[in-house]
């Protein structure tokens, strides 16, 4: 049980850690978040977007000036975790591009610490 919970706690962090870098535009947090080999997938009104952390990296620190600098409002919501031994997921709302997003995101631990595997996102209306 606190194993459970360490590992909870976490992922809480990594889930942070990620929005984070999407807020300050930071490429370095995306790659710090993110395995390597990991793929960012979702739809854009009707197209299909698909990503490597590279091509997402990128993207997200070509956003200048970051949310951040320009004081937009901060949402991050978990809406739920499951873990299952070395891999979770994690279901969060979040704000960008003055968007908000539904991300699932895939959770593996490698080495000892939680990455991001996968994100899949859907835009709300």
């Amino acid at each position: 049980m606190a194993e459970q919970q360490q590992d909870l706690q976490q992922i809480q962090h990594l889930v942070q850690r990620y929005f984070d870098s999407m807020y300050e535009s930071s490429e370095a947090l995306v790659r710090e978040v993110f395995h390597e080999n990991a793929k960012i997938t979702g739809y854009m009104g009707k197209n299909l977007m698909q990503q490597s952390v590279a091509d997402f990296s990128t993207f997200v620190g070509s956003q200048q000036p970051s949310a951040k600098a320009k004081d937009e409002p901060i949402l991050l919501e978990t809406l739920s975790v499951e873990i299952a031994g070395d891999t979770a997921v994690a279901r969060v709302r979040d704000g960008y591009l003055g968007l908000t997003f539904l991300d699932t995101l895939s959770l593996l631990r490698v080495d000892g610490r939680w990455q991001i595997y996968n994100k899949l996102f859907h835009v709300e209306t």
